[in-house]
C-alpha cells in the first residue's frame, strides 16, 4: 500500500524546487543565500523578462549590475514595474582571459550589485555568454565599443557564434526600446562585412526589417536602404557564385534566399534586374493566365521597383484568373500587387478598381487583403489614408454599414504612422469628421494615441540613425552608386 502510494503520489511544485535545491547543494553549485525555491518563483509567475544593466567602473576594476523589467514594444502599459526582481544567475566571459566553456555563475542577484576583479578598460566584458538564461544586458558605451571594435577584427572567432548573434541582438532590441543609442547599436553591425556565419546573421534580417518599417515613412530610409545594400552584397555575391546543390543544407538555402530578398526590397540593382528576367518569362508566354512560370520571390521586386507596365500586367492575371486554377496563387500575387509597390499611382488606381468602381472579379475578402498589405509600408497606409481622406463621404456611405470592413479600413488607414506628420494627419482626419466614424470611433482615438508615442521615438531616434548614415556612407562606395539606370522608367 505505501509504495502504491508513492508511485502515484501528486508532487507539487515546490517537491520539485526542493528535489533540485537539493541537488544543487549536494553538487555546490548554489550559493548558501540562494535557494532554488526563491530562483524558480521569481521567473515561473512573470510573464516578462528582465533587463539587466552592467555599469564598468575601469577605475576600480568593478562592475555594478542592475536589473529592471525589459519593456520593448510601445506604448508601455505598465501599471507598475515596482518589485519586480528576477534571481538571475551572472556568468561572466572577460576580454582578457576568453572562456565560454565555463557556465558556472560569478554570482546571482536579485538585486543592484557590485562585483570586483574585472579586467582593465582595454578590455571587455560578456554578461550571459552563450544566453545561458533569457534576459537582455545593456553596458556601458565604452564596453560596447570595446566589443565592437574587438568583433571587427579577426579574432572575433574566439567568441562562438552564438554569443556573437546575441551581441547583435541585444544592441538593436535595447535601442529599439530606447535602452541603448542607436548609434551605439550600428556600430555593432560594423562586423558583418567580414561575417559568414548563418547564425549569426539570423537576427540581422529581422533587425532590417523591423527598423526599416518603423521609419520608411521618413526621408532618412533611403539611406537606410543604401546601408542595407552595403551590408548584404558582399555576402548575396558569394553566395550566389556558389552552385545550388539538391542536398545543400538548409541554412544555405535560407540564407541565400533572405539575403536576395533583403537586397531585392532595398532597391538592389543586380538583384532586381534578375527579377525582372525571370518575369519577363511570364510576359511573354502565349497564354500567362495558365499559369505563372516563375518562383514566387522574384514577383515583389517587379511590383515594386519595376515598370508601371510590369505591375499592370499583374493586375490583369488577377481579374483573369482562371477559377480552375488554385487561389492559393491568385491570394499571393493580390498580395504582392497591394503590398510591394512605392508608388501611389498604382496604390491608388488598385483602391479605385476594388473598393470606389467595386470590380465584381474583387470580393470583400479581397478588400480585407488589400487593406492589410498597404499597412506593410509607408507608401501603402499613406496612399490608403489620402484615399480615405478624399473620398470620405463615398466610402462612409458605402461601407460604414459593414462594421467589420469599416473598422478594418479605418484601423489600416490610421493605425501605423509614426512620424509627427502622420499624428497631424490623422488628427486632423478625426477633428474634421468628428462623430462620423461610427463604429470606428474607438479605432482612430487608439490609433492617435499609439501615433503620438511613436512620434516622440521617431523624434529621439532618427536624427541619431541619420546621422550615422551619414557618416557610415561618407565611408563607403556601393557598387551600384555608377549605375544610373532608373529601373522604374515607364515603358
Amino acid at each position: 500500500m505505501c509504495n502504491s502510494f508513492r508511485k502515484f503520489k501528486t508532487f507539487t511544485r515546490d517537491d520539485i524546487w526542493s528535489s533540485l535545491h537539493a541537488a544543487a547543494k549536494e553538487d555546490g553549485k548554489l550559493p548558501d543565500d540562494v535557494h532554488v525555491n526563491s530562483v524558480a518563483e521569481s521567473w515561473y509567475f512573470k510573464e516578462a523578462l528582465p533587463l539587466i544593466t552592467a555599469e564598468r567602473n575601469y577605475d576600480t576594476n568593478s562592475v555594478t549590475v542592475r536589473q529592471k523589467l525589459y519593456l520593448r514594444e510601445r506604448p508601455h502599459n505598465v501599471r507598475s514595474t515596482d518589485g519586480a526582481s528576477w534571481w538571475v544567475p551572472i556568468v561572466i566571459a572577460r576580454g582578457d582571459h576568453l572562456n565560454f566553456t565555463n557556465s558556472t555563475p560569478d554570482f546571482w542577484m536579485n538585486d543592484s550589485t557590485t562585483y570586483t576583479g574585472m579586467p582593465s578598460k582595454k578590455h571587455f566584458i560578456i554578461i550571459n555568454p552563450e544566453e545561458i538564461a533569457p534576459f537582455l544586458v545593456n553596458y556601458d558605451k565604452d564596453n560596447w565599443n570595446l566589443l565592437s571594435e574587438y568583433l571587427q577584427k579577426d579574432e572575433r572567432l574566439r567568441i562562438p557564434e552564438l554569443t556573437r548573434a546575441k551581441l547583435l541582438h541585444d544592441a538593436w532590441n535595447l535601442a529599439y526600446a530606447g535602452e541603448l543609442s542607436f548609434a551605439t547599436a550600428l556600430n555593432m553591425t560594423l562586423f558583418l562585412s567580414k561575417e559568414r556565419n548563418h547564425v549569426v546573421w539570423d537576427p540581422v534580417f529581422t533587425m532590417i526589417d523591423h527598423i526599416g518599417r518603423h521609419i520608411d515613412s521618413s526621408e532618412v530610409h533611403t539611406k537606410f536602404q543604401a546601408y542595407v545594400r552595403a551590408l548584404l552584397s558582399p555576402l548575396y555575391e558569394e553566395l550566389i557564385q556558389e552552385e545550388e546543390r539538391a542536398d545543400e543544407e538548409n541554412w544555405r538555402k535560407n540564407l541565400r534566399s533572405y539575403t536576395q530578398n533583403f537586397l531585392c526590397k532595398a532597391g538592389y540593382r543586380p538583384c532586381i534586374r534578375h527579377a525582372q528576367v525571370h518575369f519577363r518569362k511570364w510576359v511573354d508566354a502565349p497564354n500567362p493566365d495558365e499559369g505563372n512560370p516563375l518562383p514566387n520571390q522574384y514577383i515583389c521586386p517587379v511590383f515594386k521597383w519595376g515598370t508601371k507596365k510590369e505591375w499592370e500586367f499583374g493586375l490583369q492575371r488577377v481579374i483573369n484568373f482562371p477559377s480552375t486554377r488554385k487561389q492559393s496563387e491568385r491570394t499571393y500575387l493580390l498580395k504582392t500587387l497591394a503590398g510591394c509597390p512605392v508608388d501611389a499611382d498604382r496604390i491608388e488606381r488598385l483602391l479605385n478598381i476594388t473598393v470606389l468602381e467595386g470590380n465584381a472579379n474583387f470580393t470583400e475578402t479581397d478588400l480585407f487583403l488589400i487593406f492589410s498589405m498597404l499597412t506593410g509600408n509607408s507608401k501603402g497606409y499613406t496612399t490608403l489614408f489620402n484615399f480615405v481622406n478624399k473620398n470620405w463621404d463615398i466610402l462612409k456611405e458605402k461601407y460604414s454599414s459593414k462594421t467589420n470592413l469599416w473598422d478594418n479600413l479605418i484601423s489600416s488607414a490610421t493605425s501605423r504612422f509614426t512620424t509627427q506628420q502622420g499624428l497631424d494627419l490623422v488628427s486632423g482626419l478625426y477633428a474634421g469628421h468628428k462623430g462620423e466614424f461610427g463604429s470606428a470611433k474607438h479605432i482612430i482615438e487608439t490609433s492617435i494615441k499609439n501615433i503620438r508615442e511613436e512620434a516622440q521615438w521617431s523624434a529621439e531616434n532618427i536624427p541619431v540613425i541619420e546621422n550615422w548614415l551619414d557618416d557610415y556612407l561618407a565611408k563607403i562606395k556601393l557598387e551600384d552608386d555608377d549605375d544610373d539606370d532608373d529601373l522604374s522608367t515607364e515603358e
